[in-house]
């Protein structure tokens, strides 16, 4: 079973499934036309977690985020008057991408097509042309006018576009692994861009690592995800502290989910960096006391610590019971508007995670990681055996919408269909964006979806809820493919995403 956001994605996948292609095969053939596709969203110009099960063991993770270049330089980019990195039109919002280096090591360990083969249809796309899909038409104007945007400024729904720079990337990749891209047009663009960022050195040496994954036992199973630099520990942690009460299927177990959600975020400020150990973060002793701060009847007040989105996830599993919980990102929508010239791919803005405080653990600076929303999480039953895999786009909303789908299918015994697309809280800045959730000094509401029952918006308001309404765009794409009790594949695909797809054979 494949899960994406995008038919063609879902279609690419399950065919390399049946020509006998690994899981991992299949997430990379689909990720690929992912980043012809939707743009958007993901890309060869962005970063890429993953979580692989192949056992009863802990998953293989992957942390395939890029770093910042050479020229990375906190003390100029205060000099131009910046107490932030700014989000658009700015190289320093650029790391190195990570995604291809992702990859090429996921396909070393795990592939058994070649790269030719799990490229094809990408590559297809890319040069033959692919249906504009529904959300692209809608995001396509906001990037007309940039240098090297392959992009008609406005297309419609289902007119043709080819993307012949991704094509030629594709084709290196396979040919020449990753000197054919980040030492090939890619490269040789990227440097173009950013002459005072990054230097030849600074592609040298692959962005992707494996590193030990985060968990912990909760709701009857043990929860797995990405570690720092990701957020992925806060989805975890808020499990972790739900756990400890009853979480009744009505308005006051929501209200417990949003408690136990805030207990686990409002620090992250201070706490997501290169160098937090996920044993801190995750320690009995913080989990006991943040359980003891929430009330059941009064929503609390977390304050954000101060120191003295757009992306894409898909999830495969295969006959052998491998399954991947894969995820690449552009961090806000097309990334940074910055087109790494020839190529045509969008870079993304992953740098926006990086703080411009001095002495600040995740300070910008050269050859440093920066915090990331991206956050994948895969699912193991008491006995190791795997029960899900999931994950969502959504920025600093990530760990609270799996929370959500977590309670709903591990709690409530919810299907993948009903808990993805039921009616979702999220937390927003009051005067910021996706990104600003938990930015200290900006308040914060609790969003709802519209089809969030009455009395749940009731109960909530009844506890001191700060409640707002949210676009259905605010509320992530989620996926979800779960190995049933009879050992069948039950999976969801976001309707929010509109073309969405989860499919078996």
């Amino acid at each position: 079973m494949v899960s994406t956001i995008d038919h063609l994605a879902t279609n690419a996948g399950l065919e390399l499934l049946r020509r006998g292609g690994s899981a991992v095969d299949a997430a990379i053939g689909a990720n690929a036309v992912l980043s012809v596709t939707s743009s958007h969203a993901c890309g060869m110009g962005g970063d890429l977690w993953a979580l692989i099960h192949t056992g009863d063991g802990a998953p293989a993770t992957l942390d395939a985020s890029g770093r910042a270049g050479s020229g990375a330089d906190p003390d100029e980019a205060r000099a131009a008057g910046l107490d932030r990195i700014p989000l658009k039109g700015d190289v320093r919002a650029i790391t190195v991408p990570g995604a291809v280096d992702g990859w090429l090591a996921l396909h070393q360990r795990y592939g058994r097509l070649a790269l030719t083969e799990v490229f094809a249809a990408a590559v297809g796309f890319a040069e033959d042309g692919f249906a504009v899909a529904p959300l692209l038409a809608r995001a396509a104007p906001l990037v007309a006018g940039i240098a090297h945007n392959e992009l008609p400024p406005a297309p419609r729904t289902g007119e043709l576009v080819t993307r012949p720079g991704s094509a030629r990337a594709l084709n290196a990749i396979a040919a020449r692994g990753r000197e054919g891209f980040y030492g090939g047009e890619f490269g040789e663009c990227l440097l173009a861009v950013g002459p005072d960022q990054f230097t030849p050195d600074d592609l040298l040496d692959s962005q992707a690592r494996w590193v030990e994954p985060a968990s912990v036992d909760a709701f009857g199973h043990r929860l797995w995800t990405t570690p720092p630099t990701s957020q992925g520990y806060i989805t975890i942690l808020s499990a972790a502290i739900a756990d400890a009460f009853d979480l009744t299927d009505d308005g006051a177990g929501v209200h417990l989910l949003i408690e136990a959600a805030a207990q686990a975020g409002h620090d992250r400020p201070t706490a997501l960096h290169e160098g937090a150990d996920p044993a801190v973060l995750l320690a009995p002793e913080l989990i006991r006391d943040r359980q003891s701060q929430i009330d059941a009847g009064q929503a609390g007040r977390v304050d954000v610590p101060a120191f003295d989105g757009d992306t894409t996830y898909l999830c495969v599993v295969d006959a052998d019971g491998m399954g991947v919980s894969l995820i690449n990102s552009n961090a806000s929508g097309f990334g940074a508007h910055i087109v790494a010239g020839s190529s045509g791919i969008f870079l993304h803005d992953r740098g926006l995670g990086f703080s411009l405080e001095p002495g600040h653990p995740a300070e910008y600076g050269p050859g440093r990681r920066p915090p990331h929303t991206l956050a994948p999480a895969l699912v193991t039953r008491t006995d190791g055996s795997l029960k899900a895999v999931l994950g969502t786009m959504g920025g600093d909303a990530q760990p609270q919408i799996l929370l959500q789908i977590l309670a709903s299918m591990l709690v409530h015994n919810r299907d993948p269909g009903r808990s993805v697309g039921a009616g979702r809280w999220g937390f927003a800045a009051i005067d910021g964006g996706g990104f600003d959730t938990w930015r200290a000094g900006h308040g914060r509401r609790v969003e709802l979806e519209d089809h969030v029952e009455p009395e749940v918006r009731a109960a909530l308001v009844a506890r001191g809820h700060d409640v707002g309404s949210g676009e259905h765009g605010s509320f992530g794409h989620a996926h979800v493919i779960e190995v049933t009790e009879h050992g069948t594949l039950a999976g969801a695909a976001d309707p929010r995403a509109l073309t969405g797809v989860a499919s078996g054979i």
